[in-house]
């Protein structure tokens, strides 16, 4: 028999269809040596089954190698495909999550779209404001003006009924002789610069010249008083002489009144002046 154990082991190596190949051949041998072979053929074929030994431990080998490198790259494609699913999960992921921006997206440009058409009618009412506030401005311009037109008529009122009873009054407190006059003008303090007075006058006392200085105010305030007090200063230069000061008006708080008399300013009330 050609089979040794050697043969056999490494026969067993083989796959099992590649092995069944080579039995088949191996007994084919085998029966031919029974029938014909000589020992001088039978010892050259034995050599030769040595070498086909040899090459199928070759090949068992080469199998065996081949059968790693299948495991490594069945072991290297298996993370492959770990990775790929690790991939594509990652990818419905990302899908998942560009799905959930576009749709914030769309939900951001809707909320734009009725922010522009709050803020167009916002704009639409700012417009229509504007322009109520324009006619307003309007009216109160009028008013003003009116206001202004009633304002001055009351302090003519007003300077009217002084021009007629201050002459009595002013006599009574100053001791004034005679008063050659009083009325509104306009003292000229330097070249074509005038200073607009609304009570004017002159008197004398024991022959001794007095001017009178005064203002109307329909409301007194003390920046009235501070006001007139810079004009008479201002017309001192001009004026020279002892003063009377007086103002006229409607009428003033207490602390007005105390601040006048603090200046050397006689506060005269409407009430005591003539109606007519």
């Amino acid at each position: 028999m050609i089979f040794n154990v050697e043969l056999i082991e490494e026969l067993e190596k083989l796959e099992p269809q590649v092995r069944s190949a080579f039995l088949k051949i191996l007994r084919f041998i085998e029966k031919t040596i029974g029938e014909v072979v000589k020992r001088e053929d039978f010892l050259e074929l034995k050599r030769e089954v040595e070498k086909l030994t040899k090459s199928v431990a070759e090949l068992a080998e080469a199998q065996k190698k081949s059968e790693e490198r299948l495991t490594k790259l069945e072991h290297t494609l298996a993370e492959l495909a770990e990775a790929q699913k690790r991939t594509e999960q990652r990818l419905n992921e990302l899908a998942e999550a560009q799905k959930r921006t576009e749709q914030r997206l769309n939900e951001l440009a809707e909320a734009q779209k009725h922010t522009e058409q709050r803020l167009n009618e916002l704009a639409e009412a700012q417009k229509k404001t504007e322009e109520e506030l324009r006619q307003l401005i309007g009216e109160h311009k009028k008013t003003r003006e009116q206001l202004g037109g009633l304002t001055h008529t009351v302090g003519y009122i007003l300077e009217d009924r002084a021009y007629k009873g201050l002459p009595d009054l002013l006599k009574r407190d100053f001791g004034l002789g005679t008063i050659d006059f009083i009325k509104r003008d306009f003292i000229e303090i330097s070249a074509n610069r005038y200073e607009e007075i609304n009570i004017f006058g002159k008197g004398k006392i024991d022959e001794r010249d007095k001017w009178i200085i005064g203002e109307c105010k329909t409301q007194l305030k003390k920046t009235d008083i501070d006001n007139f007090l810079n004009k008479v200063r201002k017309i001192e230069k001009v004026l020279t002489g002892e003063k009377i000061l007086v103002i006229v008006t409607y009428q003033a708080s207490p602390s007005v009144r105390n601040y006048a008399k603090e200046k050397g300013i006689r506060i005269y009330f409407s009430y005591e002046l003539p109606l007519a």
